[in-house]
């Protein structure tokens, strides 16, 4: 999976920002970049010397430099031998990868939240935080969540700001490949932010920034029901719509990252669709209403039931589009109706084998809310690897 554009901003500290020394992810030589790749890609717990040059084909010196290289670095432990293990002569040296050795970080920014998810670089999440924020927020406020929401993970993971080796930042809008906000239909003052920016002088590390519902969608194959499917459509359904594409395992951004931005065409109906649901979907409790729709629908309220019913008929056009445009094999259905499998999936199922002659498959998220979050985290390791490789 690919995602993202790193934008490496180091600068003093602006807006109440605090600035740190940043933790550069070591650049190795081809041969010690082959060893730790033999490393972290056995199935044992440690590697020996003799295992790294067999995977790798390098000879056994050049091997005992790289590994001797990688430890000093901090990337790689020799293990001691086990006490034990009965064996002639000199012990075998072992070693296995230091996922601790740096972190990553993901950043969902949205309209209601900010939630920062701290990782090693094994991709184990190491602590997360949350921060409800004011739809109506001026843009310093959202910067200024999102600086305390980071603060506050790395706090509880007893981790300093200087071990981050790379940070991804999810957001809603047209993002484009330098970490800009083009446009945000649903957070209008941060239309023309140079987000990348705007955090490189919190963050001295790389920082990339991404549209939420693409990293949604590179979460959902890594860790959620998409997993070890490469053609994947991610539909954020809710109070707003969404698209993000996998096409081939590769996130899809297109030329001005506004690919899949179908919502645009008010022919599909999806600007318009949330009112379906409840009378004035820009109120703040909407999303808490639809959250009662929900359960009112599964009680049996027939009057509920018949607005879900609107909405999702309201959203299959628009589906469909998407699904025949990129022929996935699974659509996946993430936002606030992630939670409603019983309601949606079977609905959303029947309308796309109605209108594609080749129609995916359709389930529902099993990252719920996190899954932004995840996105970026899976994002920025994967720029970090690409550094290592």
């Amino acid at each position: 999976m690919s995602a993202g554009h790193a934008t490496t901003s180091a600068g003093g500290p602006e807006d109440g920002s605090e600035g740190a020394a940043a933790a550069r992810i070591p650049v190795l030589p081809a041969s010690a970049a082959q060893v730790l790749t033999a490393v972290r890609a056995a199935a044992a717990p440690a590697v020996t010397v003799a295992e790294a040059a067999t995977a790798t084909g390098l000879s056994r010196p050049t091997v005992e430099v790289a590994l001797d290289r990688l430890a000093m670095l901090g990337l790689v432990d020799e293990v001691a031998p086990d006490p034990g293990g009965r064996r002639m002569g000199r012990p075998a040296r072992n070693y296995r990868f230091r996922p601790r050795a740096g972190h990553v970080l993901g950043l969902d920014i949205g309209k209601y939240k900010v939630l920062a998810v701290l990782a090693d670089l094994d991709g184990n999440v190491l602590a997360g935080h949350r921060i409800e924020v004011d739809p109506a927020q001026p843009r310093k406020a959202r910067l200024a969540a999102t600086r305390a929401a980071a603060k506050a993970a790395l706090a509880a993971a007893g981790v300093t700001q200087d071990r981050l080796w790379a940070v991804t930042a999810g957001t809603t809008g047209i993002v484009d490949r330098e970490g800009r906000i083009k446009l945000s239909s649903a957070l209008p003052e941060w239309t023309g932010l140079h987000l990348a920016r705007s955090l490189g002088r919190t963050f001295a590390c790389p920082v990339l920034v991404e549209n939420d519902c693409r990293l949604a969608a590179v979460a959902e194959r890594w860790l959620g029901v998409a997993r070890s499917v490469d053609d994947v459509v991610y539909l954020l359904a809710g109070m707003r719509m969404g698209v993000g594409v996998l096409n081939g395992g590769v996130l899809q951004r297109g030329h001005n990252g506004s690919l899949g931005e179908i919502g645009a065409l008010p022919e599909l109906g999806w600007n318009t669709a949330p009112g379906h649901l409840v009378d004035d979907p820009d109120a703040e409790s909407s999303e808490q209403a639809v959250t009662a729709l929900i359960a009112a629908a599964r009680a049996g309220d027939a009057a509920a039931a018949e607005r879900i019913g609107r909405f999702l008929d309201a959203i299959t056009l628009g589906t469909a589009t998407v699904a025949l445009a990129f022929d996935p094999e699974l659509v996946v259905v993430g936002g606030g109706f992630s939670r409603a499998d019983d309601l949606v999936r079977a609905r959303v199922q029947s309308a796309l084998d109605t209108l594609c002659p080749m129609p995916p498959r359709v389930a529902s998220s099993e990252l719920g809310e996190d899954a932004v979050a995840l996105g970026a985290v899976r994002v920025a390791l994967d720029h970090v690897e690409a550094q290592l490789a």
